[in-house]
């Protein structure tokens, strides 16, 4: 091969490499501007009155993810029509949840070097009563059943709970005195019987019994652990070993978490489980993908969580007790909560 082949070679190849570059930075460029676009195939989203005020008509109040206007914005549909027609609030969310007219929103506040987020409990009318720093990326979301106590878990570092190389911070606040746990690691841990203390501590994932009790998970030593919380005595009881996420159904008996399997990829290790709070028996749901979310209990026999979807996130369920199939809730939504 003669020198000036080489070139020509050499040239052909820089050209190729550079035709393909511009072209996936056009697209992504493209895909981005698309955003603020409403899709002829997606959902119709329009601007209306949202409210957590309980009403006689069940509600489902999501983070809207449908291209447009309204991307990200706190958006209401019947319960019982999920694909219909959305009420976008004109309220942005990273995280979401809700109940008995109290709301918690988990947003960004974009700086021109670096993010930073915060908390911000809402009114039935989503206005702000109270605003609170959040030390990382929103995770987790949660309001008590009486609207009483909000919570929240972000990442201070990393951004996944697949791998080891993340930290958490995870906060409990009282809206009638806006008196605030900012770091539940600084409740007293009891493991097997015992005061337990360890450098390595992760809490995460609150889902509230009442105003009192709550269950978190609790990593330590490579494992997770559902622990059972009490707001009054700031301690953290080991229930249950390799529970994550957890989700306590409206019955108060049974927890539906993410649970480490054996074989599954690292990352994408977790199946949907629930576990019967009297026998602690466990149950595999028939949804067999890998689910990265914090369920939600529609009522005492069906889960709601996120998967991946072509915008973001679709909202799927499934039965509870392990028969049934999956089947898709909802497109390009995230962060349910039902009302009503």
């Amino acid at each position: 091969m003669t020198r000036t082949t080489r070139l020509v070679i050499l040239l052909v190849a820089v050209l190729l490499l550079g035709g393909v570059g511009t072209g996936a930075v056009l697209y992504a460029a493209h895909r981005s501007g698309m955003r603020d676009q409403q899709q002829a195939n997606g959902p119709t989203v329009r601007t209306g009155t949202v409210s957590l005020r309980p009403t006689a008509d069940r509600r489902l109040l999501v983070r809207n993810l449908a291209w447009g206007p309204h991307r990200d914005e706190i958006a209401t549909v019947p319960a019982d029509d999920p694909q219909g027609p959305r009420t976008a609030s004109g309220v942005k969310c990273l995280r979401f949840h809700a109940a008995a007219g109290t709301g918690i929103c988990l947003q960004a506040v974009h700086g021109t070097l670096r993010d930073t987020y915060r908390a911000v409990v809402l009114d039935s009318h989503l206005h702000e009563l109270h605003r609170f720093p959040a030390a990382g990326i929103p995770t987790r979301a949660r309001v008590s059943p009486s609207g009483h106590l909000v919570a929240w878990t972000v990442f201070v570092s990393g951004d996944s709970y697949a791998g080891t190389n993340f930290s958490t911070r995870t906060a409990i606040v009282d809206t009638r005195t806006w008196k605030i746990d900012d770091n539940l690691e600084t409740f007293r841990v009891i493991k097997d019987g015992r005061t337990y203390r360890a450098a390595d501590t992760n809490i995460w994932g609150v889902t509230f019994a009442d105003d009192t009790r709550f269950y978190a998970t609790l990593a330590t030593g490579g494992k997770t652990y559902l622990v059972r919380g009490d707001v009054g005595a700031r301690t953290l009881t080991t229930l249950h070993r390799n529970v994550e996420c957890p989700s306590l159904s409206p019955d108060g008996t049974r927890i539906a978490y993410k649970k480490r399997v054996k074989g599954a990829s690292p990352d994408a290790p977790w199946r949907l489980y629930v576990l019967n709070l009297h026998t602690m028996k466990e149950t595999a749901t028939a949804e067999h993908r890998n689910i990265d979310d914090q369920a939600l209990w529609a009522d005492n026999s069906t889960l709601v969580y996120a998967l991946p979807g072509d915008y973001g996130s679709d909202l799927w369920t499934v039965p509870a007790d392990g028969t049934g199939t999956d089947r898709r809730l909802m497109t390009s939504a995230v962060a349910p909560a039902y009302l009503g």
